[in-house]
């Protein structure tokens, strides 16, 4: 199991005392949309029952003014999708002087663009699936058929393509056969303009939390997933039965330190802060393989977050707590 030492010291400062008052966003109009609102309701109800002052808001043409009127300590992120992770968002945050729980948006925008964050892992030795990242208007121009052909022969076969900005396995498909591949990219730009097609890795899917409660990012016990039809996409990810979740995951602890450490190195390497839920794939042989870094991971009953919390013995109300106190001590 992953040390989790360090996030069990007892949360203290204004969050214990429930001095705080806390604005959590959630809703926007991404795809992401409802559940983005059940993480709203859910980190409402876990703040309120430690005594935190907290309402929930949407980010709306109400917002600002609501910012401007009555300025809360803290702001807890719980928006999918571009409004949450592009870093637009934190932005505009930064601009009002309202601290807010997560990283800053430099780094936001950057774990949100998979390409790039995925460039930035590579660069900094950490594990991640050969990739090729194709906008629409490359593909049109360049001619569908070549292109594919030319992704198949250099990334070989099976292939998973997803958005290279989206979330919640919206748009993504795992590709075993060549003649899949136009649906699959078709299905893919419905979500985004552009395409990431990277080499699938068969194996463990795992997820591996990352918090910062003052002593340093320390990782959570990873999450194993199950998913029911082989594939974590939407509906397996929020429709209940579609998928098992083991917490911590079913890993030996020789495999358990090298996935916990390449998270904690692409959380770094990325420059996040406060929390962040890096996804992986751990292969046969053991090998973690980092596929995306979340910045705005989600908090419903079915979310990894959560369930890396509770495998960690740690109180899901006090571990929010702790993070709005220290997004709280940032605006001094």
């Amino acid at each position: 199991m992953a040390d989790t030492s360090a996030v069990r010291s007892p949360m203290t400062g204004p969050a214990a005392s429930g001095d705080l008052h806390v604005l959590v966003l959630a809703g926007g109009l991404s795809y992401e949309r409802d559940v983005s609102l059940r993480s709203g309701r859910r980190v409402l109800d876990a703040l309120r029952t430690i005594g935190v002052e907290a309402e929930l808001r949407d980010a709306d043409v109400a917002l600002l003014p609501a910012l401007a009127a009555d300025p809360p300590d803290a702001v807890v992120i719980a928006l999918h999708g571009a409004t949450g992770e592009d870093g637009s968002l934190r932005g505009v945050l930064d601009l009002c002087g309202v601290p807010y729980v997560g990283c800053d948006a430099r780094a936001s925008r950057l774990a949100w663009d998979k390409p790039s964050a995925k460039a930035v892992l590579r660069e900094n030795g950490i594990p991640t699936p050969d990739w090729v990242a194709l906008p629409h208007d490359r593909f049109s121009e360049l001619g569908a058929v070549a292109v594919l052909d030319r992704i198949v022969d250099r990334l070989g076969l099976p292939l998973m393509v997803k958005p290279a900005q989206g979330g919640s396995g919206l748009g993504a498909a795992v590709v075993r056969d060549a003649a899949a591949l136009p649906a699959a990219m078709v299905g893919c730009f419905a979500y985004d303009s552009t395409a990431l097609v990277e080499r699938y890795v068969s194996g463990m899917d795992v997820a591996v939390s990352v918090v910062d409660l003052g002593n340093g990012p320390q990782a959570l016990p990873p999450v194993e997933i199950v998913p029911r039809n082989g594939v974590y996409d939407y509906a397996a990810r929020y429709t209940a039965g579609r998928t098992t979740w083991h917490a911590p995951a079913r890993l030996d602890a020789s495999v358990t330190g090298r996935v916990t450490e390449v998270a904690l190195a692409a959380h770094r390497a990325l420059g996040l802060r406060d929390l962040s839920r890096v996804d992986l794939i751990v292969d046969a042989d053991g090998r973690p393989h980092v596929l995306e870094v979340n910045v705005s991971p989600g908090m419903t009953e079915t979310s990894l977050l959560p369930l890396a919390i509770q495998a960690a013995g740690l109180d899901f109300g006090k571990v929010l707590g702790s993070l709005v106190g220290r997004a709280a001590a940032r605006r001094s």
